[in-house]
């Protein structure tokens, strides 16, 4: 089956529907109220604002676009780059990729996932990664099916609110 659709750049017109679509995600996450990002948020970490690296955006994003519903977004990938120590090489860090539930099954996910492969194929990048809850056995077949490897071995550690803002103080 061909490709019925092409992946391209968010454009700052888009922040809105990403925004949707990330509370969609949250939403299929069970955690329907933790989003705290504004539409402002989107644009300055994705466009050149206040909360970038080098005058740079500090993070990146691409979408589909819905062929069936113009001006709609089918899916996107929200990613940024990380540095890795041990190789000396950039990677990708994967934060949120999502297609519609009405989209799933077309390889638009795969297709977002080979994009993402391939920048860091282009560009010389060594890793690719990212993060899947331990109950999401769909996402978990879906990449593992594709060679990811968990890194089982290691456990994520987060600090934020007061925690953060106490230990921040010095």
């Amino acid at each position: 089956m061909p490709k019925q659709f092409e992946i391209r750049p968010a454009q700052i017109t888009d922040c809105a529907q990403i925004l949707d679509l990330i509370k969609e995600l949250a939403l299929y996450e069970k955690e329907p109220d933790a989003v705290e990002t504004t539409v402002k948020d989107l644009e300055e970490a994705l466009f050149v604002g206040s909360n970038t690296f080098n005058n740079q955006p500090a993070c990146f994003a691409v979408v589909i676009d819905d062929q069936e519903n113009p001006g709609q977004l089918s899916g996107f990938a929200l990613y940024m780059l990380h540095f890795s120590t041990w190789t000396g090489q950039y990677g990708i860090y994967l934060e949120d990729l999502y297609v519609r539930e009405s989209k799933r099954g077309l390889g638009m996910g795969k297709a977002l996932l080979e994009h993402l492969a391939q920048i860091c194929v282009k560009k010389g990048y060594a890793r690719f990664e990212w993060w899947v809850l331990d109950w999401n056995t769909p996402a978990w077949d879906f990449y593992l099916a594709k060679g990811s490897i968990p890194m089982t071995e290691w456990t994520m550690h987060r600090m934020q609110g007061q925690a953060l803002k106490d230990l921040g103080k010095g």
